[in-house]
């Protein structure tokens, strides 16, 4: 079988263990009580933020987007009336203060030894980019589309796919 068509399964074949970014050190992680001041310090420079009870442990709870920064920073208007219950967050009137307050509760992630087929589904289903890899609710990586797409690159430009 010839290079190019053994390629692409032998990529689906690998672990996330093998392809994350294992720099936990280096990964945007702030704790659920830190300020939007930090926050977006932070997303000057990243476009995503892994938000953990407090560093120590690394206990994922959340997860803050440059999305979710645009919704506190618009202003806004409620009418007279509202059905169901409106997104109140705002820098503009005091009401997102905390990581904890701005972030995404529902967190997709993956494990160290699932496959990447899996993850790139997982990516797909979710419409996300990047994915935590946690181990007993704890972040101990991430992996993103870019790093994949990165490894796929060197792959096809006959280099060692891991």
């Amino acid at each position: 079988m010839a290079r190019e068509d053994r390629l692409v399964p032998e990529f689906y074949e690998l672990r996330v263990e093998q392809l994350m970014d294992k720099r936990a050190w280096d990964l945007p992680i702030l704790e659920k009580k830190d300020d939007v001041s930090h926050i977006l310090s932070i997303l000057g420079a990243r476009n995503h933020i892994w938000v953990v009870n407090n560093k120590e442990d690394k206990e994922l709870i959340g997860v803050i987007t440059e999305h979710d920064v645009l919704l506190i920073l618009t202003p806004k208007k409620f009418p007279s009336y509202v059905f169901g219950m409106p997104d109140i967050r705002s820098i503009q009137h005091g009401t997102a203060k905390t990581a904890e307050e701005v972030m995404h509760r529902k967190v997709i992630s993956c494990k160290s030894d699932d496959k990447i087929v899996d993850v790139l589904n997982k990516m797909t289903l979710y419409k996300l980019r990047r994915l935590p890899v946690l181990e007993d609710k704890k972040i101990i990586g991430e992996l993103t589309l870019h790093q994949l797409i990165r490894k796929y690159y060197d792959a096809t430009q006959y280099h060692s796919i891991i």
